[in-house]
């Protein structure tokens, strides 16, 4: 069997913009990233019964990203976004929607038995339906694929609490948290005095990482592993949005960690990545050949 699938696993929805709506989703941006460098991806996600719902296939399926997307009785995703004058998004997640109430069904089962490498994030398990699918999911991943489980820490409008990070954290070997979200989970799990990288030290031990990928904006990214740090300055472009940006960096480095890249390598390529994609209008661009091969 086939052990090489690559999972995105949480919401799909549209991001609704000022100038229009954007499909939009951390695990379908970190999929569709994925699947551009070569491997086999999955979106797993759940939309409603209705014309939005029915768009974000017709939209994957433009974009030949392949998913595991059930039909339940609950509307389709939507995020209010307001883009401030420093061109950083601002959301308005709608609540009681499709995503939040992903069923676990023998296909996730079957699923999970070929998974290689699977993305999490904290804002799809605000709902128990959806983060129980989650657990069973990552509980049904075989040992013997050693599979690469990241965490992407992705704290939005209170929309996570200190048990599911806690969770979450344990559960995963790969964490991956930008610097704002690490001061709000240092103040959550009381250390909050001392230095990023001090804590992304406390958090990689405690919870037994493999990495821990730091980002910090403008301010460069870190990517932790146990006695090392791999450390990459920000490239400077000119900024059309940064929607996106993080799920492709993740998606970029997960990528290359699955090719055999050491983690310095994929590190550079994931900073590549997420600079392309904050370069052009939304978080799905198709990647130009020199980064993806």
């Amino acid at each position: 069997m086939n052990k090489n699938l690559v999972i995105g696993m949480g919401e799909a929805l549209w991001d609704v913009l000022p100038e229009g709506k954007k499909i939009g989703g951390a695990p379908a941006n970190f999929a569709y990233h994925v699947s551009q460098f070569g491997l086999d991806s999955r979106v797993i996600s759940a939309i409603g019964q209705d014309a939005l719902g029915a768009e974000i296939l017709k939209t994957f399926d433009e974009k030949k990203l392949q998913y595991n997307i059930e039909t339940v009785p609950y509307p389709t995703g939507t995020v209010q976004v307001e883009i401030d004058q420093a061109g950083i998004p601002q959301y308005e997640i709608k609540e009681n929607v499709a995503w939040d109430n992903i069923p676990y069904t023998a296909r996730l089962e079957a699923l999970a038995g070929r998974t290689q490498a699977v993305c999490f994030g904290s804002l799809a398990q605000r709902n128990v339906v959806s983060r129980n699918t989650i657990n069973r999911f990552l509980d049904a991943i075989p040992d013997e694929n050693e599979a690469l489980i990241v965490f992407d820490v992705n704290l939005r409008q209170g929309f996570y609490n200190k048990e599911i990070l806690c969770n979450s954290m344990k559960r995963c070997n790969i964490l991956k948290i930008n610097d704002e979200e690490l001061v709000t989970v240092s103040r959550m799990f009381g250390y909050p005095g001392i230095d990023l990288q001090d804590k992304c030290w406390i958090l990689l031990g405690k919870y037994n990482l493999k990495m821990l990928i730091l980002t910090c904006g403008i301010n460069g990214s870190y990517v932790f592993t146990p006695g090392n740090v791999s450390f990459q300055p920000t490239p400077k472009v000119e900024v059309a949005d940064t929607v996106g940006a993080g799920d492709s960096f993740t998606a970029a480095f997960i990528a290359s960690i699955l090719k055999g890249l050491p983690v310095a390598e994929a590190h550079v390529k994931a900073v590549e990545t997420s600079a392309f994609v904050c370069t052009q209008q939304g978080a799905m661009p198709i990647l130009p050949a020199n980064i993806t091969e």
